[in-house]
C-alpha cells in the first residue's frame, strides 16, 4: 500500500494563486489599518492644539475682563460716526442750522455746550476714552445726544443705535447718568427758592398784572408709572385707576418753577401732598426773603400764590371762587383762573420739551423715575433762562438787600417763633384777603373803564 506525501511539488497552481491573492488582501488591510491610526493620531493632535489655544485665551479674556464669552460684537464704527454727527450740528459750518437744532435738541446749540462742558467735567464717564485696542470711544456728542433722544422724543434705547450708533444698554446707562449729572450740577442753581431780587421781581409783575403780592401758581400733576412694582400697585393707584407719581409745582408767569416736589404716591390728593412738601419750610423758619405789599391800604408781609378750590384756606393760598355771583367775584374769578393758567401751562411745555414726561414711566426703579423728573425741571428752567426776552417790560429786574434774619439761640423761644409763623401761614386769614383782592381787581377795572 503505497501512501505519497504532498510536497511543494504537490501544490497546485490554483491553490498557489489563491495564497498570494490572501496575502496580498492582508498586506492592504494593514497599510489602511496604518493609515488609519495615523489619521487618528493627526486629528487627535489637531484637537490637542485646538483645545490648548482655547484654554489659554479664556485665560487671556479673563484676566484682561473683556467681552463676555458668546457675545456678538458689532462694528458700529462710531468714529465715524462721530465725525457725522458733528458735521451735522457742532462744525464751525454745520449742515443744520440753529433753528433746525433747536427744534431736534429742545434747546440752543450754546445751551447744550454748556450743558456737555459741565457734566463732562464733572463725570469722568462722558470724557472720550481709547478702548483696549486704541480705538477711540464714544465721544461726549454721542452719549448726550442719545440721552436727549430718550428724553425729548422717548426714542426706544434700542432705536438710538441706527443713527448714533450706541448700543441699547449703553443708551440706557447714558441717559441715568446724565440725568443725575444734571441734578448734581445744577440742581443748586435751578431748583432754588426765589431769593430777595426774585421775591421783588415777582412782587413786580404780580402788581402789574393786578395781583399785588403773587408769586405764582400752584398745582399737581399725576405721571402714570407704567411698570410700578406689583406690590405698591395699589398705593400708588389713583382716581384713574393705573399707578401715578405726584408733582407740586409753582410756576410763575414765565414758566419758571421755582417749586417742585415729586414721589407722593398717586393715592393722594393735593392737601396731603401740601402738607408732606417744603413749599412753606423756609417761611416756617423764618429765613425766606420778606415778601411787603400794600392791598386797599393795609399791609402785608406774606406773599400768596394762586390756587384752586381744592387747597385749604390759608393765608398763603388765594382760591378761586367755585360759582361766582355779581360782577366784582366773576371779574376777579376770570383774572385769577387767567393768572393761575400760568402753572398749567408750565406743565403743558415741561410735556411738550421733554416727552418722557408725557408717556407712562418705563423704569421699575423709582430713584431712576425721580431723577428723570428732576433732570427735566431743571432742563426746562434752563431753557425759560436761555430764551428769556430781557427786552419785554414786564421783566424788568427789581433789585432788593438780602435780608438779615437773627436767629434765636433758645431753643424755646424758636420753637415759639416756629409754631407762630407756622400758625399765620394757616391763617383763616384767606377770606379777608381774598375780598381785599376783589375790590382790588374791581377799583381797577372801574378806573380804567372811566378813562
Amino acid at each position: 500500500m503505497n501512501f505519497d506525501i504532498g510536497g511543494p511539488s504537490n501544490i497546485s497552481s490554483s491553490d498557489s494563486s489563491s495564497f498570494s491573492d490572501d496575502e496580498d488582501k492582508y498586506l492592504n488591510e494593514l497599510e489602511a489599518i496604518n493609515k488609519e491610526e495615523e489619521l487618528i493620531t493627526r486629528i487627535v493632535a489637531r484637537n490637542n492644539n485646538v483645545i490648548a489655544q482655547l484654554l489659554n485665551q479664556q485665560q487671556t479674556q479673563s484676566n484682561r475682563r473683556g467681552s463676555i464669552p458668546g457675545h456678538v460684537v458689532i462694528n458700529r464704527n462710531r468714529e465715524i460716526v462721530d465725525r457725522n454727527l458733528f458735521n451735522d450740528y457742532f462744525a464751525e459750518n454745520p449742515r443744520y442750522d440753529e433753528t433746525i437744532f433747536r427744534r431736534r435738541f429742545r434747546m440752543s446749540r450754546s445751551l447744550f455746550l454748556r450743558i456737555a462742558d459741565a457734566v463732562k467735567n464733572h463725570d469722568n464717564y462722558f470724557v472720550q476714552k481709547r478702548d483696549g485696542l486704541g480705538r477711540l470711544g464714544l465721544s461726549t456728542f454721542q452719549k448726550i445726544t442719545a440721552a436727549l433722544r430718550i428724553l425729548t422724543y422717548v426714542v426706544p434705547a434700542d432705536a438710538t443705535d441706527e443713527y448714533i450708533k450706541i448700543g441699547e444698554s449703553t443708551a440706557i446707562e447714558c441717559m441715568k447718568r446724565f440725568c443725575r449729572d444734571v441734578i448734581e450740577v445744577f440742581a443748586e442753581q435751578y431748583l432754588r427758592s426765589p431769593t430777595g431780587n426774585d421775591i421783588a421781581r415777582l412782587l413786580h409783575v404780580g402788581k402789574q398784572r393786578g395781583f399785588p403780592g403773587m408769586l405764582g401758581s400752584l398745582d399737581c400733576m399725576h405721571w402714570r408709572w407704567k411698570n410700578c412694582p406689583t406690590a405698591w400697585a395699589g398705593q400708588y393707584a389713583g382716581r384713574s385707576g393705573s399707578p401715578t407719581i405726584i408733582l407740586e409745582v409753582v410756576a410763575d408767569y414765565d414758566l419758571w418753577i421755582w417749586h417742585a416736589y415729586f414721589g407722593m404716591p398717586g393715592s393722594n390728593n393735593d392737601i396731603n401732598v401740601l402738607e408732606a412738601s417744603h413749599l412753606f419750610s423756609n417761611l416756617a423758619k423764618g429765613i425766606a426773603p420778606p415778601a411787603n405789599y400794600v392791598i386797599q391800604g393795609k399791609e402785608y408781609n406774606m406773599g400768596y400764590y394762586l390756587a384752586d378750590s381744592i387747597y385749604p384756606k390759608w393765608s398763603t393760598l388765594v382760591q378761586t371762587i367755585h360759582d361766582p355771583r355779581g360782577p366784582k367775584k366773576r371779574y376777579f374769578t376770570m383774572k385769577q383762573e387767567s393768572c393761575r393758567k400760568d402753572v398749567e401751562r408750565a406743565f403743558g411745555v415741561l410735556q411738550a420739551r421733554f416727552a418722557i414726561v408725557a408717556q407712562p414711566a418705563r423704569f421699575w426703579r423709582k430713584n431712576d423715575v425721580h431723577d428723570i423728573m428732576t433732570a427735566c425741571i431743571i432742563m426746562h428752567n434752563m431753557i425759560v433762562e436761555d430764551e428769556r426776552n430781557l427786552d419785554a417790560p414786564i421783566q424788568d429786574a427789581m433789585e432788593a438787600p438780602t435780608p438779615n434774619v437773627e436767629m434765636a439761640v433758645d431753643e424755646n423761644i424758636r420753637f415759639q417763633q416756629f409754631l407762630a409763623r407756622h400758625k399765620q401761614i394757616k391763617d383763616k386769614a384767606h377770606i379777608a384777603l381774598r375780598n381785599a383782592l376783589i375790590d382790588h381787581l374791581w377799583g381797577e377795572y372801574t378806573n380804567s373803564r372811566i378813562k
